[in-house]
């Protein structure tokens, strides 16, 4: 069994909405015959017993491919990811399967395929396989990938709210929203939190100053410069005190209650590993925890220090494993408790109370292992967010407002949280930003406190508001006519003021400036778009290809554009080898567009009129004529349509009607450019769709043009000497078929035309290309492409020939190397009144070239 073409699908794909790991598994008949016996089955049920599907559900004959499937989603499961979909799906190809399975984290689900397929071999082999090792390792992969449970309860409680995520990095920076309605977290940190803020946090001396100078009772303290003078200087502030660095956090280097010299020079050891030291009088009582969130108190926890409960019979040593037994405790900060620690402080510690870790300590002694309460070494937590009396909670919000931070980790000391710090001596000890919110998340004891979405009404307003970060992002697919859609679309919005992000295949434009170039039609460009704060509005021409790669760069889209289908294009690549098959997958944008967003669908096409049936929005079809079947019973019903009627472009819904005259659409050239007039009615609809001006539809249409600035190869025409030429990129028989309409409504003594094609086009579309062509040019030139796409040299052209065999207006065939020289032929072969369609590879390259020798076509009035 082989694995091949291994790829992440990182948004909603042809398969689910779900992020999932894409494989090709390929099957030898020998591998196939031994999968099949009642041996092997019973091998790999040994080895995988708990995922319930695996035990009884094979049958005698079942595909490899399907078992790597479930042993990839069952061990996911098994080390505590949340997933449940998986599917198999044949190829034409005999042994060959297409195998999809969900993940939660990238890095996990490719490991998880990796010992699936190792598992299987190993079964295939009669040899042992470790599942345990293989699912703790999965485990521990993702508590180290995952998000920490701060950042992870903020990104659950945006989702629930409907705003879109995308983690930046591998680390905790996520960005919530999309654009200019983009906001950003880092941890539990938002980014209005400024540095200077962060910086005056971490700095307990400055910090503790501008809360004097608030009114916010704090404990005296100084900064001391060595252990000697710290001593003296803790005699003269009163013992007990608390020495801590003066840059710190997680409460490292932190001791407490210190009352004699040697227990001050161990303190000091240990804070000043971490820098400056600074000393303060010790406050008797309780460490609570107040979260502040931009101007009130959400949540407060009081922290207990780690400990343990003698029984008289265990050591201190055997009482912490069994309390780090619970399976709430972990490393690190992936569960709601963290593991006790016998290190170093933990036995200094229990040396001042005359223990070692192989004492016994009396059945009912609680003995105290470290003097903090951090929950990162080994404390718990209850809340008590109920309990806070209104004036500690004014101190902590005046405390957090005070240093600058919106999101903020109060921590006071006090005999009683019911009772005003002033009336116990108590105070505020540290303000610390990005705080941990396990505790009030999964607090030991109480009950936990929606922090997260305290953190998102922070940031985005209320829920109900309507604010969930996102932009209108418009999808654009289909066969052809994408680009130029895409482009007019993103003119339309450009008009109004908005600042447009587009990507095409010819490159990324941040309000009309390029930030990109080449064929940025997929996610990945999509997805740079989404985080440019510069972007009102998201113009996303979608291609198959990314479609297939990684899937949707967005969860959801407010319109979906399906040009058309036709034919298809690129059949018999990546499994997809009828139109049908094709329209499956275009349709994965139809079934993610928001359910208050619109559908705009092609009624003159039956494979994209019926994507309507699958839509969660309502549906704008748009045709060349008001009488096609499908748009005439859909605006029967009241609903929106488009459509031309006595010249005009219409835009009807009801007894409703918008008209814009099709002599004022030069993209159309007067509407003798049907498949232009067919991208202008798409355009219409979306910004219909998105609720623009009339007024303003009408100017964007009547100021876009399809010269080699507007759409560069989209039917560009320029004058040469008295002839017409056209520089197209049309590349399939349906784009041809359209440009050779688009060319019989156009005047012309002769007609040439110049064509390579691309290698990964199948014999058949290549050889109907020119058939269309020899039907209507009285010259063709065919030049080799600079790229055969796996064909051997001289293969493509000779495929095109055959397609000319017969023609019925062609009499002259001619055969050029390289693009560039080919186009010079071409032009030198011109006279008045001809005119001649280039049909380009290289779109940037062959336009820079015609440029030079010919003339920009005035456009018609």
């Amino acid at each position: 069994m082989e694995l091949s073409r291994i790829r992440a699908l990182r948004g909603p794909n042809l398969w689910s909405r779900h992020t999932a790991i894409q494989v090709i598994v390929t099957v030898s008949p020998e591998d196939d015959a031994r999968a099949a016996t009642e041996e092997f089955l019973q091998r790999v049920r040994a080895s995988f017993p708990d995922v319930p599907v695996m035990v009884h559900a094979w049958p005698q004959r079942t595909s490899l491919a399907r078992v790597l499937e479930k042993i990839t989603l069952g061990l996911q499961a098994q080390a505590g990811c949340a997933v449940s979909f998986s599917r198999t799906a044949p190829t034409a190809e005999v042994g060959v399967s297409q195998v999809i399975v969900q993940y939660t984290e990238e890095a996990v689900g490719r490991r998880a395929l990796e010992l699936a397929h190792r598992l299987l071999a190993s079964a295939l082999a009669d040899q042992p396989f470790d599942v345990a090792a293989a699912v703790a390792e999965l485990a521990e992969l993702d508590e180290d990938v995952r998000l920490g449970p701060s950042t992870g309860a903020i990104v659950q409680a945006a989702l629930a709210r409907g705003i879109p995520v995308r983690r930046m990095n591998e680390g905790s920076l996520v960005q919530l929203g999309w654009g200019a309605r983009a906001r950003r977290i880092q941890a539990a940190e938002t980014d209005t939190t400024s540095a200077i803020a962060e910086a005056i946090a971490q700095d307990k001396e400055l910090t503790k100053s501008l809360l004097l100078a608030a009114g916010v009772p704090v404990p005296l303290g100084e900064p001391v410069a060595d252990a000697a003078s710290g001593w003296v200087a803790a005699q003269r502030l009163g013992l007990p005190v608390v020495l801590k660095p003066r840059d710190g956090n997680q409460g490292k280097g932190v001791t407490v209650n210190i009352s004699d010299q040697a227990g001050f020079d161990a303190a000091w050891a240990s804070a000043s590993r971490y820098g400056e030291v600074l000393l303060e009088r010790y406050l008797p009582g309780h460490d609570f925890r107040l979260l502040v969130v931009g101007d009130r108190l959400v949540a407060a926890a009081r922290r207990e220090p780690p400990m343990v409960t003698g029984d008289g019979q265990r050591t201190v040593r055997e009482l912490v494993e069994l309390v780090n037994l619970d399976p709430r405790r972990g490393q690190g900060h992936g569960t709601s408790l963290t593991r006790i620690p016998l290190d170093e402080i933990a036995l200094r510690h229990l040396d001042g109370l005359g223990l070692t870790p192989d004492s016994v300590p009396l059945r009912g002694q609680r003995v105290v292992l470290r003097s903090n309460a951090n929950l990162s070494t080994g404390g718990t937590a209850t809340d008590v967010t109920a309990e806070v009396h209104p004036a500690v909670a004014a101190s902590a919000v005046a405390a957090a407002r005070m240093v600058g931070v919106d999101i903020c980790g109060v921590d006071v000391v006090c005999q009683d949280i019911q009772r005003p710090l002033q009336e116990q001596s108590g105070g505020i000890v540290e303000v610390n930003a990005a705080p941990g919110l396990r505790m009030h998340l999964s607090p030991s004891y109480g009950s936990p406190r929606p922090v997260g979405d305290a953190v998102i009404d922070h940031m985005f307003g209320p829920a109900g508001t309507g604010q969930d970060g996102r932009i209108p992002v418009v999808a654009v697919t289909g066969t052809n006519g994408k680009t130029t859609t895409s482009r007019l679309i993103a003119h339309l919005f450009a008009l109004g003021g908005h600042r447009v992000g587009l990507t095409n295949t010819d490159g990324v434009y941040v309000n009309g400036r390029q930030t990109d170039s080449g064929d940025c039609s997929g996610p990945r460009s999509a997805r740079n778009v989404l985080a440019h704060p510069d972007v009102d509005v998201a113009v996303f021409e979608t291609a198959r290809g990314g479609l297939l790669r990684e899937g949707l760069a967005f969860d959801r889209c407010r319109v979906g554009v399906v040009t058309n289908l036709g034919a298809g294009d690129h059949l018999g690549l990546n499994y997809i080898t009828t139109v049908d098959e094709l329209a499956v997958l275009k349709r994965v944008i139809v079934l993610n567009i928001e359910p208050t967003g619109w559908a705009v669908l092609n009624a003159a096409d039956p494979g994209v009129a019926a994507m309507a049936g699958y839509c969660p929005s309502p549906v704008i079809f748009f045709a060349p004529s008001a009488r096609e079947p499908v748009l005439a019973a859909h605006l029967a019903q009241g609903r929106r349509g488009v459509y031309v009627e006595d010249g005009d472009l219409v835009a009807r819904e009801g007894t409703e009607r918008w008209r814009w005259p099709l002599a004022q659409v030069p993209l159309t050239r007067g509407g003798r450019i049907g498949f232009q007039v067919e991208n202008a009615l798409a355009a219409l609809a979306s910004a219909w769709a998105l609720d623009l001006p009339w007024e303003q539809i009408g100017r964007g249409l009547a100021t876009f043009t399809s010269d080699a600035a507007a759409v560069p190869g989209r039917f560009n025409f320029f004058d040469h000497r008295g002839a017409t030429v056209i520089a197209d990129y049309g590349h399939n028989p349906d784009a041809i078929a359209a440009l050779v309409q688009a060319v019989e409504n156009l005047p012309a003594q002769r007609r040439l035309v110049l064509i390579s094609g691309a290698g990964d086009r199948r014999d058949d579309d290549l050889r109907e290309q020119t058939r269309l062509l020899g039907a209507a040019f009285d010259e063709v030139m065919i030049y080799e492409d600079a790229c055969q796409r796996g064909r051997a040299e001289g293969e493509v052209v000779g495929l095109l020939r055959e397609g000319l065999a017969g023609a019925l207006r062609t009499r002259q065939i001619s055969t050029h190397v390289g693009e560039m020289a080919a186009i010079d032929t071409a032009l030198s072969r011109l006279q008045p009144g001809d005119l001649a369609l280039i049909l380009i590879d290289q779109v940037q390259e062959a336009l820079a070239h015609l440029q030079q020798r010919v003339a920009p076509a005035r456009q018609p009035s």
